[in-house]
């Protein structure tokens, strides 16, 4: 079975944020989204610890737009300071994407099911996802809907190559990598007839580590270990 997913997302507002623009207390987005922000739309979708989502590419429907906004972030000491957040806006995006078994979870061996995680995949896709959609902050609400990757025109249909400098990619997490570090990964991108197609985080050849960090995998607990069903029959079929 084929576990590769195409859907459509869109929003009036989205902040990829380059972090270069946050030293200041200021945010700027960049022109395109990031691998780490689409992979965290589509665990919105759908997401077990069993798989692992590889965005493929993006296709970039709608032109480029910013807008700035005023904000008032809170400050650590207190009280709040003015800042002014670049977004885009106007935003819709074609995601091609497939799931690969998280290898480093040896406990969720017994769950590595193709066409089950593919169908529910595709029915959380048709159902706009389980959770919130962000496009890349919390204030930028995103809608998901079914499509076919390549369908209907875009704004850069023949624009040719449009090359971007240096860019954050996503995060190597110790679930995923196995190792008890924190990495962030850049690349290059370029953006083809509105196309960018994102090369595998272990082709990233820039790394930077963040910090120590150890994966916590929760512990399984049965609801009848829990007590939950004490004096409830009925719940094990409702289940």
């Amino acid at each position: 079975m084929e576990n590769k997913v195409e859907f459509k997302v869109h929003g009036k507002y989205a902040l990829f944020t380059d972090p270069l623009t946050k030293i200041g207390g200021e945010k700027c987005s960049y022109q395109i989204p990031t691998y780490q922000a689409i992979k965290g739309i589509m665990e919105s979708i759908y997401w077990k610890p069993t798989i692992i989502w590889v965005i493929d590419k993006v296709r970039v429907i709608k032109a480029i737009k910013t807008q700035t906004k005023s904000a008032k972030p809170i400050n650590y000491s207190g009280g709040n300071s003015l800042s002014i957040y670049t977004y885009l806006s106007d935003v819709e995006y074609q995601v091609q994407a497939h799931f690969e078994w998280n290898l480093k979870r040896d406990d969720m061996a017994k769950d590595r099911n193709e066409n089950k995680h593919f169908f529910v995949a595709r029915r959380m896709i048709e159902r706009g996802g389980r959770r919130d959609i962000f496009l890349g902050a919390r204030e930028c609400q995103g809608y998901v809907e079914s499509c076919q990757f390549g369908e209907g025109n875009s704004h850069y249909e023949q624009y040719g190559e449009l090359a971007f400098d240096l860019m954050f990619h996503g995060f190597d997490y110790p679930d995923e990598s196995g190792k008890n570090e924190l990495h962030a990964r850049f690349w290059r991108p370029k953006m083809v007839n509105g196309i960018v197609e994102f090369i595998r985080p272990e082709d990233c050849i820039i790394r930077r580590f963040v910090k120590p960090m150890s994966s916590n995998i929760p512990r399984s607990v049965g609801l009848e270990e829990q007590e939950l069903l004490d004096g409830y029959p009925g719940e094990v079929d409702a289940r």
